[in-house]
């Protein structure tokens, strides 16, 4: 069975950092899209970052490029989310996600409709 976990969410002041884990298990192998996005209070999911794993091809929101980093670890499937200069605005809670198939994803890879498997969610607080 399809599985993601999220680790590595907490607070931190502002300009700090975070690294974001997610264990990825059950998934048939191969190359895929998964990502990272993110929900804050009362706002829509929106995507942050994702990688094809196949080409390593990365995605980024224009709102954490420079500033984000995302990777993925081929011999434990686990992505990763380096958060640097993290600001208040970055304050929410954090979702690994994939897709049943790379058709679904391919067109709109940052597109939270594009993907159907979900984590729990790790929570992100930046504090000034």
């Amino acid at each position: 069975q399809e599985q993601l976990v999220e680790s590595g969410g907490g607070s931190v002041e502002v300009g700090g950092s975070l690294r974001l884990s997610c264990a990825a298990s059950g998934f048939t192998a191969g190359p895929n899209y998964i990502g990272w996005f993110l929900q804050a209070p009362g706002k829509e999911r929106e995507g942050v970052a994702c990688i094809y794993t196949g080409l390593r091809n990365t995605f980024y929101a224009d709102s954490v490029k420079g500033r984000f980093t995302i990777s993925h670890d081929k011999s434990s499937n686990t992505l990763y989310l380096q958060m640097n200069r993290l600001a208040p605005e970055d304050t929410a809670t954090y979702y690994c996600a994939a897709p049943v198939a790379i058709a679904h994803t391919w067109r709109d890879p940052l597109s939270p409709k594009s993907y159907e498997y979900w984590g729990q969610g790790t929570q992100v607080t930046v504090s000034s």
